[in-house]
């Protein structure tokens, strides 16, 4: 018998909608991708053979069970330092993420950024948690200090939000009581502590004294530094912490010539410019003996904040930092970055993009932008599945029914059961005459 078949196909629309944040950190950034289809087809006959209709359901059954479902709209928050002393690495924060935003919409994914502002002051930053919660934020991205983040951190995680920071360091949040909801893509400074005091036992100094900024970052940094020097058989002969608030360390300084060591680490941010006059006004500067820095100090301190007249004020200082760059991460993101925004510092700007990449492909496994039912993914798309490197490859992998293992731009990642980087890449950089920080060697821990 002969079957007649009316088929009606509708063309899906892709429509994608952006626009930029203002400067005052107020504004909003959005960049959304939605697509609708329908198909109508008209049924089979009654005499259609039972066989044929066993066809039909297997090809159904097999086509539903390929593709997850769209997850809809993430909505991603950030709490960066557009004021106060980080603000000097604001683009090399938010920048990354914007660059993620554009790739994801043209890939056909849907995400939304909001800006906001962390200063370097907890209030700032708790005033701007409390903004994104109340605009319905899936993610929070930052804070970039730890200690900041610290503040923040159960107002987030204990409203079932995601917090991802690209930039904390502290070693304090790999047993922080934040119900799973708290996640770095940054290694901690568990890891780089004892890689820069082998850093700095192989430059030879007998003796060292640690200047550190008496915070949550700089306490818990010098804890692990001297720990590892001493188990170096350096002997630390100083540990002088300083208020960041201070407008002078002179004292402090002071303390640590006293001690005639071999070597000087300070363990700073923004402040690190008054700290390093003031070793210098001690006699404990660069040009008297060996000064070991780490990556706050590279994150905030010039040599033209130091001292306008001589971009040789810091030739010598040799750090660590979480590299920019990694051996071991996606090759072409610093290219892109650099063709998408010209001449933005890199420092912790691969983390910063991993967070977000991150986010978005757990939300596609889960198909849900509900934080509380992707969390429990997060973890897994850095782990196990089919390696990829680029979001549209990856969605495309988790579209086709596989389990994906992101190896990003900082590096695979590899999440532990607390979600945080089970490896570590580091830049060793050492200052030039021009006041440029030169990395000569790259760890891979």
């Amino acid at each position: 018998m002969t079957k007649k078949l009316l088929l009606v196909v509708f063309a899906f629309a892709l429509v994608v909608a952006a626009c930029g944040d203002d400067d005052d950190g107020t504004g909003t950034t959005t960049t959304a991708a939605s697509t609708e289809s329908t198909t109508t087809t008209t049924a089979a006959e009654t005499t259609t053979t039972a066989a044929e209709t066993t066809t039909t359901a297997a090809e159904t059954t097999t086509t539903a069970a390929a593709a997850p479902a769209d997850p809809g709209e993430l909505v991603v928050g950030y709490v960066l330092p557009q004021t106060g002393s980080l603000s000097a690495i604001i683009d090399a924060l938010v920048k990354p993420l914007e660059m993620g935003v554009e790739e994801i919409t043209a890939a056909g994914g849907q995400v939304s950024l909001i800006p906001g502002d962390s200063g370097t002051d907890p209030n700032v930053a708790s005033a701007t948690t409390d903004q994104l919660l109340a605009d319905d934020v899936d993610v929070i991205i930052g804070a970039a200090g730890s200690s900041v983040s610290l503040s923040i951190i159960d107002k987030i995680t204990g409203s079932e939000v995601l917090q991802c920071s690209g930039s904390n360091t502290d070693g304090a949040f790999t047993t922080y009581d934040d119900g799973g909801f708290y996640f770095r893509t940054a290694p901690s400074d568990v890891v780089q502590a004892p890689t820069l005091a082998d850093v700095i036992t192989d430059g030879g100094a007998a003796t060292v004294g640690i200047i550190y900024r008496n915070d949550d970052y700089g306490a818990g940094f010098n804890d692990l530094l001297s720990e590892a020097l001493t188990a170096n058989g350096v002997t630390v002969a100083s540990q002088v912490g300083y208020d960041p608030t201070a407008t002078s360390f002179d004292a402090e300084a002071a303390e640590v010539a006293a001690a005639g060591v071999d070597a000087v680490a300070i363990i700073t941010f923004g402040e690190g410019s008054a700290v390093m006059q003031s070793m210098i006004e001690a006699g404990i500067g660069p040009s008297d003996l060996q000064i070991y820095v780490a990556d706050g100090f590279k994150e905030t301190v010039t040599a033209e904040s130091v001292d306008p007249n001589n971009p040789a004020v810091l030739e010598g200082i040799i750090g660590t930092a979480p590299s920019a760059a990694p051996p071991n991460g996606e090759p072409g993101f610093i290219e892109r970055l650099d063709a998408f925004a010209p001449d933005t510092p890199t420092i912790f700007s691969a983390h910063k993009y991993d967070c977000l990449m991150v986010m978005k492909l757990a939300s596609e496994v889960a198909g849900s932008t509900d934080p509380s039912v992707f969390v429990s993914e997060v973890i897994g798309v850095t782990i196990g599945g089919t390696k990829c490197s680029l979001y549209d490859e990856c969605s495309a992998l988790i579209a086709q029914g596989e389990d994906i293992d992101y190896d990003g731009a900082s590096g695979p990642l590899e999440f532990t059961d607390v979600g945080e980087p089970g490896v570590g890449a580091y830049d060793v950089y050492e200052y030039d005459a021009e006041g440029n920080a030169v990395t000569f060697d790259q760890l891979v821990l």
